[in-house]
């Protein structure tokens, strides 16, 4: 969604609609990690522009950390605010899809990776079960990689303070979902093997794809076919995926995305976007398959 690396801008720019959109890549990525959903993003940083209008920036020697500041104390607000209705939230909860493509910004591929996975669902699933405060700590820190002074100025607390909020966020984050490096062309093949499974109704094929202890996780607020809740286990995972396959192959069109780091299958009707599809990848095999079908969080992804 953004570079780590944020765009130059010369001192002394007086433009300041020029100067914060230099900046909009940055804090839209804070924003988004933030809070998991793009709309909601969308809103905190629109309401970071309107306090850098009205704001006296004669003081403001460092733009960017000034504009991170403001964006990262929104979102800690807005978290706090949507926390409560998530509560309840009619069955499992997932991060909004977006599409990412980072571009010839980001032409480390470790870096890539990096930023690949900080808006990874399973990534942002974990970051849930975080105080606001950690939260925002372990954006700065880990996607974007601020020095603590800078995060410890933004969030105002001691620099002690914020290097202990960052240590229990990473033990959190390592405990609840430990890292497993996935080559994107495994992962590619591995999503296009799993499609073909499942649509041709082969249950054996796809259960050598799926780890045993599997889980699937359906996001439909209430509002569409889902499952209420998370499923578990290869062979009933495996039927149910093939039972729901079976006599689509009219009604949906499927088509490969990018979206949150990682391949997914996006199945349209009619042009608009019905279910997005993703799985996560443990030791060559399908440790979890995602399924967003709530048409609110889907409304907004717009494929090229």
């Amino acid at each position: 969604m953004t570079s780590r690396t944020d765009p130059t801008v010369q001192t002394g720019q007086a433009d300041p609609t020029g100067l914060f959109e230099a900046h909009r890549p940055l804090l839209t990525g804070v924003a988004y990690r933030m809070l998991g959903r793009a709309a909601d993003a969308e809103d905190v940083v629109q309401e970071a522009w309107l306090r850098w209008a009205a704001d006296d920036r004669s003081e403001v020697r460092e733009p960017r950390a000034f504009l991170v500041r403001v964006t990262t104390r929104l979102a800690i607000d807005r978290l706090r605010q949507v926390s409560s209705r998530r509560e309840s939230y009619v069955g499992p909860w997932l991060p909004e899809p977006i599409v990412t493509d980072f571009g010839p910004t980001v032409p480390d591929t470790a870096e890539r990776a990096l930023l690949s996975d900080s808006v990874s669902l399973a990534l942002l699933v974990v970051l849930e079960s975080l105080s606001p405060l950690e939260r925002a700590v372990f954006v700065l820190r880990e996607a974007f990689g601020l020095p603590f002074t800078e995060i410890a100025t933004a969030l105002d607390r001691t620099e002690a303070a914020v290097r202990q909020l960052a240590g229990r966020a990473r033990r959190h984050v390592d405990e609840a979902r430990p890292r497993y490096d996935v080559d994107p062309a495994q992962r590619r093949a591995l999503t296009e093997r799993f499609l073909a499974a499942a649509a041709g109704g082969d249950l054996e094929g796809l259960l050598t794809l799926l780890a045993p202890d599997v889980r699937l996780v359906g996001d439909s607020g209430g509002k569409s076919k889902a499952p209420l809740r998370i499923m578990e286990t290869a062979d009933k995972i495996g039927r149910f995926l093939v039972a729901i396959a079976q006599g689509t192959e009219d009604a949906f069109a499927i088509r490969f995305a990018e979206l949150n780091g990682g391949p997914a299958l996006v199945a349209l009707v009619d042009g608009a976007v019905d279910s997005v599809f993703q799985i996560d990848i443990r030791d060559g095999r399908i440790a979890c398959v995602y399924i967003l079908r709530n048409p609110d969080k889907l409304r907004g992804l717009v494929l090229d």
